[in-house]
């Protein structure tokens, strides 16, 4: 290698290691995600496929598209946090009418009961993340997310 060009990457890696947000963020988020995955482990979960849970519950009834807009997912991401949703029987798809095409995904009563029973275990978690975060910490990533428009 030469001098250059190691002087090069160095002011690169320097100014990265300095100010890059994908770096901390997601620093942040694998901490944050390991805290809830180690409260939701006993009940089957993990702590995306609790969220998207969350998420199908709330829109009461989604396409798959719809989900993953909403939820800033990719399809392969999507489609794999999804699976294990389907196979407990947390989630599952709602009989159209007339064979149209779209199949919305709900929650199923198992999925009911599995938030109400996990919820403990969330809470927990969102006070260990709190905690770690800080008041402002947490606030900060609140009204950041909640900042951030939603796809069409």
């Amino acid at each position: 290698m030469s001098t250059k060009t190691g002087t090069a990457d160095a002011g690169v890696v320097g100014e990265i290691t300095r100010d890059c947000l994908l770096t901390r963020t997601r620093r942040i988020s694998r901490i944050i995600t390991n805290i809830y995955d180690q409260a939701l482990r006993p009940y089957g979960v993990n702590a995306p496929q609790f969220s998207l849970l969350v998420l199908i519950s709330k829109l009461g009834g989604a396409s798959r598209a719809e989900i993953g807009r909403a939820n800033y997912q990719e399809r392969s991401t999507l489609t794999r946090n999804l699976a294990l949703l389907l196979a407990e029987g947390w989630v599952e798809e709602m009989v159209s009418e007339g064979g149209a095409r779209r199949r919305p995904l709900v929650i199923s009563d198992a999925g009911r009961e599995l938030l109400i029973s996990a919820a403990p275990a969330w809470r927990s978690a969102q006070v260990t993340a709190r905690q770690l975060l800080g008041r402002e910490g947490a606030a900060a990533i609140v009204g950041v997310a909640d900042s951030i428009p939603l796809e069409e």
